[in-house]
């Protein structure tokens, strides 16, 4: 299902059920503000979804609607889950797709860290 980046929440996706605990994620981090997770599809030797605890849609959602709190810990949550899966030497890429151009699949912001190899260019070039 498309999703547009100021679409409205839908609270059934599969990250709002991960979050209430419906459907089991393989967590590597989690605080008040976020949850870190394994994809269960990787893109690459290391790939961690994570997520706000709140429902927001896309960046531009999250950056209108969450608080300043929610924003900074959101943040922060990304950034120490990069580093405790030892990625910031070697270095790595965070993507958040958003709406339908991105091919944005779940309706509820999410980061995506990818890292243990070279990521190589950022998209092809046209």
């Amino acid at each position: 299902m498309p999703v547009t980046a100021t679409g409205t929440y839908d609270d059934g996706n599969i990250f709002a059920r991960i979050l209430r605990g419906e459907i089991p994620s393989k967590r590597v981090y989690e605080d008040d503000f976020a949850v870190a997770f394994h994809d269960i599809n990787p893109q690459a030797p290391i790939h961690v979804l994570v997520i706000p605890r709140g429902a927001y849609v896309s960046w531009a959602d999250f950056s209108a609607k969450a608080s300043d709190a929610e924003i900074a810990g959101f943040v922060r949550a990304v950034g120490t889950v990069a580093r405790d899966l030892g990625l910031e030497e070697p270095g790595y890429r965070l993507l958040a797709n958003a709406g339908v151009h991105a091919h944005q699949e779940v309706p509820h912001l999410h980061v995506h860290i990818f890292g243990g190899r070279q990521m190589g260019a950022m998209l092809p070039r046209a």
